[in-house]
């Protein structure tokens, strides 16, 4: 079912001019293709993204897989197109088409995106645009795509509410079958006798009723034409429902049995290099730590893990699928799972006489860190990649993440015998209370670390501290407080870099003015929508790309919607303020956030003056 006149197009007209054209061509190794006439329904899953990166994530091998085991559906793919080959699409009137047989995202049932990064928004606005949809939801008609959004962005789906047409919440894997089935029952039952759909008001009409079947059907799917938000001194009040039969609040969905839920043991093999060659397993959902900053310990909920033998099964196929030579098992904290250790071991005992490394990238600081650089060995591994997110223990504490610099620091002398020869190190600068000390401690045990290298291999150790700006997210804690300003994040990288005595150490920190762009769409309320469009009209793409990102194009655009951009991210929610997120839930719920976020002003009022 590949259209091959449209290949032959691009294959003539736009794959020779472009840079990297095989990201664009499909083809790749355990590809799925399908006869669109001997299914019911065809589902393209999107990533608003580059392919490098959108073929690197795990999720949408998962779904893919999961959508072309069954044989009434296929599931094909799309990414964003760089530039250049967005504008010669659209010089020679070519639609953005799926991968597997270049059909265009118009001609497509349903289309799933994921939605990673909130900078990464006008992607979603090229590719509808691009795909031959009209952009906003309202504008559709019950013949259109249904425009389907997953992943972490969602947990505050309101800066996108206008584009797409369902917002899933939770785990895709249990829904996104569900709401493909129940959308095909209610597009067929609109369907005309000669075999068309009404389009116009009718077809609209017809669009919205549709769509009402799946808010009252579906708990984890977000509707957002069914809600409308009142503005009062410049923030969201209320949220009100425009028909009284949808929920007032849309609930997680959430994979109760994760062994159950099979891995995808056929992944496709790109081409050219991604981000991520290699076998990704998930071993594990969620985070047995309650940490309050962190916004996937709370939205991962509950932990849930798989049996060693069927993740060292699903490893063996796909490596006999893909003759990749590295695999990484997968968690929000991977050395948090139960049965670490026997996995470890059972996963080098069939892999190591393959010569296949084993990679774990998400370690957490304890006491068995002392132990881990012996279990996991350094065969073609020379670095170690750790958390501790800040220095001292009076801020851990106070952040909920309960870990120890001397586990931390006799982890890396373990690891420094051992072969490995540098760390990295994930920190964060402008949490709440943070002061000078804090900083100066982050500099401080990067040095440490540094020094113990020396004293186990008689050099210094190559240690990156790489420092985020503390952004307040959703369903977190700290989502009521405000972000710091520019002005003190310049400050504090400065001092960092200022405090550095060892050449060996590297203070990185990451740029504020995407951090701060950052800050207001992930915080914004469905007025962001106007200005991610506005942003996009003015030539955003790729903002995810440092070469590609310009702040002042953004900050226009947001002041150009009417949004006070200043308010949104620095001020700070009384405890008792609506939320533009508090319609989606959370396990625990807002509760259990407000409970936290008492308990943090007490610990922060304790420690102010700390030296």
């Amino acid at each position: 079912m590949i259209n091959h006149s449209r290949r032959k197009r691009l294959e003539a007209r736009v794959w020779p001019h472009v840079q990297t054209p095989a990201q664009y061509v499909g083809g790749e190794r355990n590809t799925v293709v399908k006869d669109h006439r001997q299914v019911r329904g065809k589902l393209c899953l999107g990533f608003p993204d580059a392919y490098t990166i959108g073929m690197s994530h795990h999720g949408l091998q998962v779904l893919y897989s999961l959508m072309n085991r069954r044989d009434d559906w296929c599931a094909e793919r799309v990414f964003t197109p760089w530039p250049d080959m967005e504008s010669l699409l659209r010089k020679h009137d070519i639609p953005l088409y799926s991968l597997e047989t270049f059909t265009a995202l118009s001609e497509f049932d349903v289309i799933g995106l994921s939605l990673q990064y909130e900078i990464s928004s006008p992607n979603v606005l090229t590719m509808i645009d691009l795909g031959g949809i009209p952009l906003e939801s309202t504008d559709r008609c019950i013949g259109d795509p249904l425009l389907l959004a997953g992943g972490p962005c969602c947990q505050n789906p309101e800066p996108v509410a206008d584009y797409f047409d369902v917002l899933i919440i939770g785990d895709g894997e249990p829904t996104l079958p569900t709401v493909c089935d129940l959308w095909m029952d209610l597009k067929e039952s609109y369907r005309r006798s000669d075999g068309t759909y009404a389009t116009g008001q009718e077809g609209r009409d017809q669009r919205t009723e549709a769509l009402a079947v799946v808010a009252k059907s579906i708990d984890s799917a977000y509707v957002p034409r069914f809600y409308e938000p009142e503005y009062a001194n410049d923030r969201i009040v209320a949220l009100h429902r425009n028909r009284d039969d949808v929920p007032e609040t849309i609930a997680p969905s959430t994979i109760s049995d994760l062994d159950g839920m099979p891995l995808p043991t056929q992944p496709i093999v790109p081409y050219i290099e991604c981000v991520h060659d290699r076998i990704a397993v998930e071993i594990m959902r969620g985070c047995p730590h309650l940490c309050r900053f962190c916004q996937s310990t709370v939205i991962k909920r509950p932990l849930r893990t798989r049996e060693v033998e069927t993740i060292v099964d699903a490893a063996w196929e796909s490596y006999q699928n893909t003759g990749y030579n590295e695999i990484s098992i997968l968690s929000l904290s991977s050395s948090d799972y139960p049965h670490f250790e026997h996995l470890v071991n059972r996963m080098h005992e069939v892999f190591k006489p393959h010569n296949v490394n084993i990679s774990v990238p998400s370690l957490r600081v304890n006491d068995q860190l002392r132990t881990l650089p012996i279990l996991l060995g350094s065969d073609r591994r020379r670095s170690m990649t750790l958390a501790p997110e800040v220095a001292r223990d009076d801020m851990r504490e106070q952040i909920r993440k309960k870990i120890k610099n001397t586990d931390l620091i006799e982890g890396c002398r373990v690891a420094f015998a051992n072969g490995f020869d540098s760390v990295k190190l994930y920190f964060m600068c402008g949490l709440p209370g943070e002061r000078p000390v804090d900083l100066e401690g982050i500099v401080d045990l990067a040095e440490q670390i540094a020094t113990v290298g020396k004293e186990v291999n008689g050099r210094f150790a190559r240690v990156t501290a790489s420092v985020s700006n503390f952004v307040p997210k959703a369903h977190t804690p700290y989502q009521w407080n405000g972000m710091q300003r520019r002005e003190y994040f310049k400050w504090a990288h400065q001092y960092m870099r200022a405090r550095r005595r060892i050449r060996s150490v590297a203070i990185k920190c990451h740029d504020i003015e995407t951090s701060l762009l950052e800050g207001v769409l992930s915080r914004g309320d469905r007025r962001m929508g106007k200005a991610i469009r506005l942003a996009w009209q003015r030539g955003a793409r790729m903002d995810g790309w440092t070469e590609h990102m310009d702040p002042q194009r953004w900050w226009d655009a947001i002041s150009d919607a009417g949004i006070d951009a200043d308010k949104h991210i620095h001020e700070k929610y009384e405890l008792m303020d609506k939320l533009p997120w508090d319609h989606v839930n959370v396990k625990f719920g807002r509760p259990y956030l407000e409970k936290e976020q008492g308990r943090a002003t007490v610990q922060l009022a304790a420690m102010a003056n700390a030296k």
